[in-house]
């Protein structure tokens, strides 16, 4: 009750409610941009995702209509890999692996290695 009450009173000066919504709207764009960036890398990219999207969903119906519809189909996807065998896990692990190596090696291919990365590291220089 507490958190609507402060929104209502934020809400009620229009300037401040437009200004409130901007801010909002600017933080959890960039928070999606940088996880939709960083999906085919390792790393939290569609966790981060949807946390732009929580962002977003706080004050946009639209986001938080397409939260609901991301949800649904993360659900959908756990579920059915969940009923299948465990050789069909390990050939969607696998796979995913191999391309986020691939993703990787040609990430590190056009920005060059990062000079903190050991020399043992077995990536050409």
């Amino acid at each position: 009750m507490a958190d609507s009450h402060w929104r209502q009173r934020l809400g009620a000066r229009r300037t401040t409610n437009s200004t409130y919504r901007i801010v909002v709207g600017v933080i959890g764009t960039l928070v999606v941009a940088v996880g939709l960036v960083t999906i085919p890398l390792p790393g939290p990219g569609w966790l981060t995702v949807i946390a732009g999207l929580f962002v977003l969903a706080t004050e946009f119906v639209w986001a938080e209509r397409l939260l609901q519809f991301t949800r649904g189909h993360v659900t959908r996807w756990t579920d059915w890999v969940g009923a299948r065998p465990v050789w069909v896990r390990i050939v969607l692990a696998a796979v995913t692996a191999a391309f986020v190596y691939g993703v990787l090696v040609v990430v590190l291919h056009l920005t060059g290695v990062p000079s903190w990365v050991p020399g043992w590291v077995p990536l050409w220089r």
